[in-house]
Formats: structure tokens, sequence, C-alpha cells
């Protein structure tokens, strides 16, 4: 008898089940696009009660949480062998609808499939590695990204402001070394800075690295102009490829000389190897200065460190002076004061506007050691008075006219020349547009036209006649 009483407890909870079946079926046919019909014939199924082999198993109602069970030790024989449990029946449906029910699986799966699957999931959890430590590593490394890339913005910012800071301090020391009161330029010039006033400034800053001094009123010159170029320490990259690749923070001179107070002279003093590629890259000395001037017998020259180019012999013998020997240019006293010194040019013959200019470039020392390049300074206004009284001699001039003649033809032919290119490929341009509307005409206005060309031809070729009133 106890079979069957576990038999009826068990009806209610199948009745349970099939009505949740149901619903489902119905909830999905719905969602399916059918729609449940007013009449449907209500078929009653008959269940077998012995298609339902249960175990003898305690009910119970109240719904526990999972406990994990542990893996039993196939070492240790089992005390108590659990019974196979019998396999699952399914409840056979005699009527079924296809096309009512769509979409429902056409057999369930089997509980040992889902046993196992069941009981593969904690060997699976154990045997796959932790993923947390890839995770860190990973934040580690976004981290340490972005940790460098803002210790680099931080390094910028501060070497930005640093560097600005020394360049500005660098031209500070040079302009009140020279050009602030008892100075050499405040000696030598009525006006300094780039304003009229007394308080306008001396510097002009065009950048975070280049500077600007202009100083006028004195004679044989109309002023002067100084360009400061530095080291660009604010820029951190500029920084770095300055240690690897060393350079000079330098000053360049520019000197506009009156027209009338400049005699026909082309000179240029450099060290060797710059003053080749002065030769080779500037205009005036291709044109004029043939080749480097060789020391005179039996006089002080120029260090050897030092090369002359120049127009004559004449010019480059009037300008280096006995006193700019012993200053500067001399053996001795160039290794004392003539590191700074990079070259001097001295033409007439200059492209642009302003033709008659002195060039001087220098190196600039630290700000502490800025009265180092005294004497170089000093050369400015000894060249300018030096310049303006020079007067060549009648044979020098002869040749000196000659040259520059020759040199305004072949300038005048370079143009000609240009011109004659120019409108040749103006003409050559209009050929081939027109060539070009050409081809885009029709047959018939191609024909038109021709024939238009050969009357054109025609009456050309034709006599003239000249016809008088008779009287």
């Amino acid at each position: 008898m106890t079979r069957p009483v576990s038999l009826l407890y068990f009806l209610p909870l199948l009745l349970l089940l099939l009505l949740s079946l149901c619903y489902h079926v119905l909830a999905d046919s719905h969602f399916e696009g059918f729609e449940a019909e007013e009449e449907d014939d209500v078929v009653e199924e008959t269940i077998d009660p012995n298609a339902f082999k249960l175990p003898d198993l305690p009910l119970t109602l109240s719904e526990s949480p999972p406990i994990s069970t542990p893996t039993p030790d196939p070492k240790e024989p089992d005390p108590k062998p659990s019974k196979p449990s019998p396999p699952p029946s399914t409840t056979n449906f005699e009527f079924w609808d296809e096309d009512e029910f769509e979409g429902l699986p056409s057999h369930q799966p089997h509980i040992e499939s889902v046993v196992i699957t069941e009981s593969a999931t904690p060997d699976a959890t154990v045997q796959t590695p932790d993923p947390k430590p890839t995770t860190v590593s990973k934040k580690k490394q976004s981290f340490l990204v972005e940790i460098v890339c803002v210790s680099f913005l931080i390094m910028f910012v501060i070497n930005y402001f640093t560097g600005k800071r020394e360049n500005e301090n660098l031209a500070l020391s040079w302009a009140s070394k020279f050009a602030t009161k008892d100075s050499i330029f405040e000696k030598n010039f009525s006006l300094l800075g780039v304003g009229e006033g007394d308080d306008s400034p001396l510097l002009l800053k065009e950048g975070q690295n280049v500077f600007k001094f202009y100083a006028s009123g004195r004679r044989y010159c109309q002023g002067l102009l100084a360009t400061m170029e530095l080291k660009s320490r604010h820029d951190l990259l500029s920084r770095i490829y300055n240690m690897v690749i060393p350079c000079k923070d330098e000053i360049s001179i520019e000197v506009y000389m009156n027209d009338d107070a400049m005699d026909h002279v082309v000179f240029a003093l450099a060290r060797k190897k710059m003053a080749k590629a002065m030769q080779k890259e500037l205009r005036d000395l291709q044109r004029f200065a043939g080749s480097v001037v060789q020391p005179p017998n039996g006089r002080k020259w120029v260090a050897e460190e030092l090369a002359v180019v120049s127009e004559s012999k004449e010019v480059a013998g009037d300008l280096i002076t006995e006193a700019v020997l012993e200053q500067v240019f001399g053996e001795k006293s160039f290794e004392k004061h003539g590191n700074g010194f990079i070259s001097m040019h001295v033409s007439d013959q200059l492209p642009g506007t302003q033709k008659k200019m002195l060039l001087f470039k220098f190196a600039l020392p630290d700000a502490k050691n800025m009265a180092d390049m005294t004497r170089l300074v000093a050369l400015v206004p000894y060249y300018i008075d030096l310049v303006g009284r020079y007067k060549l001699s009648s044979q020098a001039r002869s040749k000196t006219e000659a040259a520059r003649a020759k040199a305004a033809q072949e300038a005048y032919k370079e143009l000609q020349g240009a011109r004659q290119e120019a409108l040749q490929k103006k003409k050559a341009e209009r050929k081939k547009m027109l060539e070009e509307a050409e081809a885009k005409l029709s047959a018939e206005a191609i024909r038109k036209k021709e024939e238009k060309e050969r009357a054109r031809q025609m009456k050309k070729a034709m006599p003239k006649v000249k016809m008088t009133r008779g009287h």
C-alpha cells in the first residue's frame, strides 16, 4: 500500500506541472502571432501511472539552499553505494499540433548530460587560472604610461619657464654690458633702443630665443641692427638635442652704410672652413672675390686659423691694419680674445635694396663672462670709420669699375633671358589651352573654322588693288 499512496501524493504536483507547461505554450503562441480561439476543443489526456517511476524519497515543501558536496576520494570505498536512478520518462502527447506549438524543442535533453555538466563545472573552475593577476598587470601598465606622460608634461612646463628665463638673462646681460651708459654703443651712437624716448626698451623680443637691438645716429652709416639668436632652452626636446649636438648662442650685427660713404669694397674674414663656405654660397664673393688672399711678404698677418677673401690684395692689406692685428686677429691676441669670432663681411654688392653693408657674426659667452667679447664688439665702430673713410687707388678703382660693369651686363642678360623664358612659357600655355578648346569642338564647328581660316589666307594672298577716283 505504500506505493499507491506515494503516487497519490505526487498527482497534484504533476497537475501543476502540466498547467505551467500549457501556460508557457499559450504565451509562446501569442508571441508567434497566433491569437487564442474563443472555442477550443478540450481533449482529455489519459496519464499512465506506471509511466512515472519515482524513488521512495521524503518530500519537503521548504526550499533549501544548494549544499556543496565534497568530492569523494577514489582510494576510500563508498560505505553506502547509491542505487542507480531510473531513467526519466517523458509524457506521451497523442494529440500534438505542430502548427500551434511552434518553437518548442522536439525532444527533451537527457538528465545525464545535465549531471555531467554540473559535475564538470567544479573541475573546470578549479583548472581555469584566476584572471585577476592579468587585469592587475594591465592596470599597472596603463598607470605607468599615464605617469610617464604626466611627468614629461611637468618637466616640459618647468623647462619652458627656466629656459625662457635663462635666455632673457643672457640678452639683458649683453645689453647691460654694451648698450647702457658709458658703454661702447652709447659712446658711438646717439639713439639706442627701439623707441625714441628715454624710457624706451633697449631690446625687442621677437621670440623666446630671438632678441633685437637697434642703434642709430652716427656718421657714415644709417643705423645698426643686432640680432641675438640664442639656443632654444625653453624647448625640452631642443635642449636634449643640444646636449647631443652642441651649438652656440650667436649675435649678428648689420651696419647699413650710406651710399656716398663706401667705395667699391668686397671683403670677408672668417675661419678657414667658414670662409670657403661663404665663397661658395654668397653671390658677391663668387663674382668679385676670386680666391683666398695669401699673406704678404714681410708683414704681420692674421692667425693661421683665419682666411681672407677679398676682391684685391690692396683692399685686404688696407682693411687689416696693425691695430686690428694687435687687438684681435693677430696670432697671440686671437688665442685670448678671438674665441667668439665667427665671420666679418664687407660688401657694396649685396643682394637686396640695401647693397652697402657691414656684417659681423660673433658667438656669445655666458652671462657671467660677457666681458670676454669686448674687443670683438669694439670692431664694429672701428670698421664703420675705416670703411667710411677708405678710398681706392685709381688703378684698383678702374679694375673694380670694369668688374662691376661686366657684372651689370651679365645681370641684364640674365634678366632678359628670364623675361624671354616667361614669355615662351606663357605662349606655350596659351597654345595648349587653344588645342584643348579645339578638341572639345564638334566636327561642324571645326569645318567652319577651317573654312574661315582658308578664306582669310586667300584674301591675304590676293594682290592689293588701289582704286583712284577719276576727275
